[in-house]
């Protein structure tokens, strides 16, 4: 593993998000607390039998992998293995794990808020679309309304979204609105993270605010792995990468030949404010080789 980007797109979280979902109503597993990271992701869950929770993460990342790598034409694993756990037992350190995951995005300054970063979930305790307006059916397009019923049908039937299919409803919509609304719309529909459980630990939402605004966020028992001093230059090299003409889809970095990887590093180097490690983890170029 080369320890690099994982989650370049909108897509690429949702295909996980679906995954992990689905996984754990089959192996009765409760989601108190999840957040993607562009390169890592951090789950609070309850194991209620002994092996659930090593099987339920182990076909999650392995359905994820398959998946992400059927839609970008990728080979391997996308997760290190086996993966790291910390039981927790008192409400305090219980409190602290959470505060800890709402926090993720915000130590790496990829948002100010925790509330404001959409991948740790933590606004769809209060609300089924913070992201986007409310969808009005009479209002909303021919193409969001076929999106939305393709992902009804998918979800009762107990099955995730797929890469290929995300592409097609996403690129079906006609502006950037229903884009959000869909993504909203799917987090709502397949999400079964148990807001209620983590809230009442801090008695309210708005305490598990206040907490996550008061602490940056540490946890001793979690051993992070960090390159840089924030994740936000990953969205920074998409945007330039794209605009450059190297790669017309992001996850065309995987087709890169090991010289056109350099080409791209070269490139991005001279134009983002970024440790090299850091551009090389966006590239998936082993970091023994910068």
């Amino acid at each position: 593993m080369d320890r690099g980007v994982i989650f370049y797109t909108v897509s690429d979280h949702l295909i996980y998000f679906t995954v992990m979902c689905i996984r754990s109503v089959q192996y009765a597993v409760k989601i108190v607390k999840c957040v993607q990271m562009p390169d890592h992701t951090h789950h609070s869950l309850i194991e209620y039998e002994d092996g659930h929770l090593s099987a339920f993460i182990q076909d999650v990342t392995s359905t994820f992998s398959r998946e992400y790598n059927k839609a970008h034409g990728r080979k391997g694993p996308m997760f290190d293995t086996p993966f790291g756990r910390a039981p927790k037992k008192t409400d305090k350190s219980i409190r602290t794990n959470l505060t800890y995951l709402d926090n993720n995005p915000v130590e790496r300054k990829l948002v100010e808020l925790a509330e404001d970063y959409r991948w740790n979930y933590l606004a769809y305790a209060v609300s089924d679309h913070p992201f986007s307006p409310k969808i009005l059916l009479r209002k909303a397009s021919m193409p969001l309304r076929r999106a939305l019923k393709m992902v009804k049908a998918r979800h009762s039937k107990g099955r995730y979204l797929t890469g290929s299919l995300l592409r097609r409803l996403f690129d079906s919509l006609p502006n950037r609105i229903e884009c959000e609304q869909l993504t909203d719309f799917i987090i709502g529909t397949y999400s079964v993270i148990d807001h209620r459980a983590a809230t009442s630990y801090f008695k309210s939402y708005e305490n598990e605010l206040i907490t996550a605004h008061a602490n940056t966020g540490s946890e001793y028992d979690i051993k992070e792995h960090f390159i840089g001093r924030s994740d936000a230059c990953y969205i920074k090299m998409t945007r330039v990468l794209l605009a450059s003409g190297l790669v017309k889809d992001i996850h065309d970095i995987y087709s890169l030949t090991p010289e056109e990887k350099r080409k791209a590093f070269r490139y991005l180097n001279a134009r983002i404010d970024a440790p090299g490690k850091q551009i090389a983890a966006f590239l998936h170029i082993p970091q023994k080789q910068v």
